[in-house]
């Protein structure tokens, strides 16, 4: 591994290269944070996209995108006089060390569950007027949910134990179920969302993050029915002009070959 100089020497190439990038390359000229945005947004799914695939390589490659991007930003801001990476940096660092009585003052903790207590409550201090606000608007709702009942939990709003939150999944797929039957679109919807949201719960409560989960599952279909296309193809025939029941013969065939 690299010693810390070397971590810094690295550091300051890149700010070297994004003042030469800025100043002589016709494309990073004209940029802006707005047209930086969706770039920025994409790199993250990519980065996501690496930790699920556990594909080291990739991770470093992404990590280093989204640095450039974070580097950018600052750049553009200095040019306006707003800030600079300096003042990014140290920012992030008194915040932490705000965060952190635990580590850089007296105070005393228990274990994990008291220090994302405390982490809420001193944002409240810091002018946060909910412990809600900061959960970005923009998430998408399966990860903004798991986000909420977290902060939830972090003010002292949660059940007691899994149980309970399983019973909770039981009452709304029943609500749920019992809509259905009725066909009324907008109620279905309400009670779907209601069924979801405690489902997350549930998942908190056994440690499982339900975006990876789905995305493992979302991976898993995609390979699955990739490989009924190339089987089917290989024997010259289509889905198209198969039954359902000669689909599932090359499905079953694909889950064997995940093994």
């Amino acid at each position: 591994m690299n010693s810390f100089d070397d971590k810094l020497k690295a550091f300051g190439r890149l700010l070297t290269i994004m003042d030469e990038l800025r100043t002589q390359c016709p494309w990073d000229m004209k940029q802006t944070m707005e047209s930086l945005r969706h770039l920025t947004i994409e790199e993250t799914y990519e980065l996501a996209d690496a930790i699920l695939d556990r594909n080291m390589s990739e991770i470093k490659k992404e990590i280093g995108d989204l640095m450039l991007h974070m580097v950018f930003y600052a750049r553009i801001a200095s040019e306006t006089g707003h800030f600079d990476i300096a003042d990014v940096l140290n920012g992030i660092c008194e915040k932490l060390v705000a965060r952190h009585p635990h580590i850089y003052g007296d105070v005393k903790v228990s274990g994990e569950e008291e220090v994302k207590v405390n982490w809420e409550r001193l944002k409240l201090k810091e002018g946060n007027r909910s412990v809600l606000d900061g959960v970005p608007k923009s998430l998408p709702a399966m990860v903004k949910a798991q986000r909420i009942q977290e902060k939830a939990r972090g003010a002292g709003f949660d059940w007691e134990n899994a149980e309970q939150v399983w019973q909770k999944v039981q009452e709304e797929l029943k609500e749920f179920h019992e809509e259905a039957s009725k066909g009324n679109k907008e109620a279905m919807e309400k009670e779907f969302g209601d069924l979801l949201f405690s489902l997350i719960n549930y998942a908190r409560f056994l440690n499982i993050n339900p975006e990876n989960a789905l995305e493992k599952t979302n991976k898993k279909f995609i390979q699955r029915f990739q490989y009924m296309e190339k089987a089917a193809a290989a024997d010259g025939r289509s889905l198209h002009d198969m039954t359902l029941n000669e689909m599932d013969i090359y499905w079953e065939k694909a889950k064997d070959f995940e093994k």
